[in-house]
């Protein structure tokens, strides 16, 4: 009899843990969900405590405990993009003090976003997929999509391109504007000092806010079903996009290297990789250097573990490539194994993976890395 008892206990804690994790999730209709919390304290940089290991990412940042129910993941995931934002990127705007307008010329989407007297203008051509029915589920490619086209044909997602450099124009590559000279930093002058990935973020949240404004009988777009994704430096505004705007239901980051998924601590560890002190500063407040440049960045109050994790409950798939050492695999590797935990904490791992191959070029994924993609686009972008 006992036995039985023991059974029936346990068969309905197994449900209990099946309703709860189908419970969570798995996109939100809002940018921010949790915009009404009050950010932590934020120490200068001198003041922080020294943490060699890698923070728990449930942890509370005054060190009260950690978040144990999934209705306290929300006030934490803020406390994470608060401290990101003040240390590491520069401010996110809202889109609350913008007047934001949306239309459609033919398939190409075109938001205004005007402030401060000034008018920023969006434009991405959206191309439908030949099979299904509308609203569609939607990728959206940061600078472009590098994952291989076989890998969305035949089915019913379209895609269409964020064009970072309509909003920050620096590049590596080409001619740019300086920090400060931006087309945001004519809305925002206040926040001349930003770096490129807190603005792109707020670019592509701009952009989703068009697909909502315009509705799916305009756009042809399922709103529930966005996706992101980018290689290299892209890879990293992906995961930036991703993680800042609940809207997104999928986000896979491709090859992001340092200051994207790697931590900054494992990456300070190891040599010739992207790290800290080797990184592009366009990208990052100037000052990240300064404060937590050297063996200062064990004073960091987060690491990317926990800017991963502000893509839970919603799905991250992350991909690698060890054969370029400068990406960090390693570090990546152990930042997502941190994260993983959050996922695992409400019962949904399954959401969060990663996937790290050899042997192809940078930004050329491999076919043995097609099935977890393949998944993942199913699962979170179609529902099957």
């Amino acid at each position: 009899m006992k036995a039985i008892i023991h059974l029936i206990a346990v068969c309905i804690l197994a449900c209990m843990a099946t309703a709860e994790a189908s419970a969570q999730p798995l996109t939100y209709s809002v940018e921010n969900s949790g915009s009404s919390f009050v950010p932590p304290s934020m120490p200068a940089a001198n003041e922080l405590p020294i943490v060699r290991e890698l923070p728990d990412p449930l942890a509370w940042h005054d060190g009260s405990g950690s978040v144990t129910s999934f209705a306290d993941w929300e006030r934490r995931r803020n406390e994470i993009a608060a401290l990101i934002q003040h240390y590491g990127i520069g401010t996110k705007p809202t889109a609350g003090d913008c007047l934001v307008k949306a239309r459609m010329d033919a398939d190409t989407l075109i938001v205004d976003v005007t402030r401060n007297g000034q008018t920023l203008t969006l434009r991405s051509e959206i191309h439908y997929p030949e099979t299904g029915q509308p609203p569609y589920a939607v990728m959206v490619g940061t600078s472009m999509i590098a994952l291989p086209r076989p890998l969305f044909e035949g089915k019913p997602i379209a895609t269409m391109t964020f064009h970072e450099d309509q909003v920050n124009d620096y590049s590596q590559w080409r001619p740019h504007h300086e920090r400060g000279e931006h087309a945001f930093d004519r809305l925002y002058p206040e926040l001349k000092d930003n770096g490129a990935y807190s603005e792109w973020a707020w670019g592509l949240s701009r952009l989703i806010d068009g697909l909502q404004q315009l509705g799916p009988e305009a756009t042809r777009i399922d709103t529930r079903r966005i996706g992101v994704t980018g290689c290299s430096y892209a890879g990293k505004m992906a995961l930036f996009c991703g993680a800042f705007d609940e809207r997104v239901a999928l986000t896979i980051a491709q090859e992001p290297g340092g200051g994207g998924a790697a931590a900054w601590r494992l990456s300070h560890q190891m040599d010739s990789v992207e790290c800290l002190d080797k990184t592009d500063y366009h990208w990052f407040l100037e000052r990240q250097r300064d404060d937590f440049g050297g063996d200062n960045v064990y004073r960091l109050p987060y690491d990317h573990h926990e800017l991963c994790a502000m893509v839970c409950p919603r799905a991250l798939l992350l991909l690698g490539n060890p054969d370029f050492k400068w990406l960090a695999d390693e570090s990546m590797e152990g930042s997502a194994r941190a994260a993983k935990k959050v996922w695992e904490q409400f019962g949904i791992g399954e959401r969060m993976q990663w996937s790290i191959v050899g042997g192809h070029g940078h930004c050329q994924l491999p076919e043995s890395q097609f099935p977890i993609v393949e998944e993942f686009l199913n699962k979170y972008l179609l529902g099957l």
